[in-house]
């Protein structure tokens, strides 16, 4: 992932592009122009950080076209939506659908960059907690299915004793299990391995015989 921010502004209105350009340049960002919804959707990188700026009437691909083809994406990039027009409506439809703002012509240039900076804290607070995610489930991918089985007995908050019975094992067993857990999913604690599955969202594998 590029840490370094991009803000993408995508706008057939030539006069508005040099001038979010400039107030964006202003405070050191770096501002990428696309005049056309679909120049954009075939130059986008999923991995780059940063926010969008799309107008909400352009020719060919609309603003909420272009936002409704990045949700078939998957695609988490955050989107500040600038109309000329206090469409209130189109406004709450593209906010359901996730936008973080919606602009009408003429505003102001600090609510602008206000507006920008949300979203790029907002886009880098998302990708960390991704990634946190995929580290997680990497190291649940190295557990062996019984080992799955006692730590969805310790999550529970279940004694050794207790996962022996359940799973008809030994005591030792359960302890050896217990620290291979430990050891793979990188904690120190019950409670950051708890902490780990419950805040991560991990989706805990089938476990077999």
């Amino acid at each position: 992932m590029s840490m370094d921010a991009i803000v993408y502004v995508v706008d057939d209105d030539a006069a508005m592009v040099e001038s979010l350009s400039w107030i964006i340049e202003s405070v050191g960002l770096k501002a990428k122009i696309f005049t056309q919804a679909q120049d954009f959707l075939d130059a986008y990188k999923p991995e780059q950080h940063g926010c969008l700026l799309l107008d909400v009437r352009m020719p060919g691909m609309s603003g909420p076209e272009l936002q409704s083809k990045l949700l078939a994406l998957s695609a988490t990039l955050p989107i500040i939506f600038i109309s000329g027009h206090a469409d209130v409506p189109l406004a709450v439809r593209v906010m359901k659908a996730g936008a973080v703002d919606f602009l009408t012509k003429p505003f102001n240039d600090q609510v602008l960059l206000e507006s920008i900076n949300r979203a790029l804290r907002f886009d880098k607070t998302n990708r960390e907690k991704q990634q946190e995610n995929a580290q997680a489930e990497a190291k649940f991918a190295l557990l062996s299915p019984r080992e799955i089985q006692v730590l969805q007995g310790i999550v529970a908050g279940k004694q050794n004793k207790v996962i022996s019975s359940e799973l008809m094992i030994s005591l030792k067993t359960v302890e050896a299990h217990r620290a291979s857990v430990m050891k793979k999913m990188s904690v120190r604690s019950v409670p950051e391995l708890v902490k780990l599955v419950l805040t991560n969202g991990v989706q805990e594998p089938a476990t077999q015989e």
